[in-house]
């Protein structure tokens, strides 16, 4: 069987790729800082879908927990997607400059060095996949979370691009950017959502559904729903000024 090994894996987008690949067969390794809870993830995928489920409790904001998930994937990983990720409770100057730096070492230098380490396995077999869960934050003015995505879709493209010709388009690369999920992400945060439109919500489920259909067609960026495709659309055309204003205070009030 395929292994998918999926950070961030015990709740929100990354459980849903869990529970997904689980059903199409695919072996886990689950990665999260709970272990309580990954025991209690992984028991509810083998006894489901009789799939082998193992555990790996990392932070992935300390050089320990990056070294040992670096190991890991480095050890035939078919498809990695690095999920893990959280927003910070404030705006900038707002936030202790140690959160920015927590938020940098996971959304960028984890995404980077877990991509690096199971790349040269998957080339040398002839296949396999990486998403990177970015947002479409990216493609507006968010602060350090929405820069740091912005990183994860250049990045992704860039690598995407610099494999394509080694692999034959047998190992792909791609930024999974969603909008607003139904998650702990933003009770985390301790965010304000409510003035967020129904609409404007996307399911878990349908956010992976879309990535995985994107990823085997070689897109290298995923902007799962309509409106969200429109809204990225836009932003292309829109006047940077007035899409900072729009984003910097949709969806960022915190209690």
């Amino acid at each position: 069987m395929p292994t998918a090994f999926i950070t961030g894996a015990t709740a929100g987008i990354g459980a849903a790729f869990a529970r997904r690949l689980a059903s199409d067969g695919f072996d886990l390794v689950l990665l999260a800082r709970d272990t309580a809870r990954l025991d209690e993830t992984a028991a509810g995928l083998r006894d489901r879908y009789r799939v082998r489920a193992e555990t790996l409790t990392a932070d992935l904001a300390t050089e320990e927990g990056l070294a040992a998930a670096e190991e890991r994937v480095r050890k035939d990983v078919d498809l990695l997607v690095n999920n893990a990720g959280f927003g910070n409770r404030g705006v900038f100057l707002d936030v202790p400059v140690s959160d920015e730096l927590t938020m940098l070492k996971v959304h960028c230098e984890a995404v980077l060095r877990l991509t690096h380490a199971v790349l040269p396995g998957m080339l040398e077999r002839g296949r396999g996949g990486v998403v990177n869960v970015s947002s479409v934050a990216a493609f507006a003015t968010r602060g350090t979370y929405g820069a740091s995505k912005s990183w994860v879709v250049g990045f992704s493209q860039g690598v995407a691009a610099d494999i394509a010709a080694r692999s034959g388009g047998r190992v792909r690369v791609m930024a999974l950017c969603p909008g607003f999920v139904h998650t702990e992400f933003h009770e985390r945060a301790r965010m304000d959502m409510s003035d967020v439109p129904g609409f404007m919500w996307l399911d878990k489920d349908a956010v992976v559904d879309a990535g995985l259909r994107d990823l085997r067609r070689g897109a290298r960026v995923s902007v799962p729903g309509v409106q969200y495709k429109a809204i990225v659309g836009l932003t292309r055309l829109v006047p940077q000024g007035l899409v900072a204003r729009l984003s910097s205070k949709r969806g960022r009030r915190y209690d």
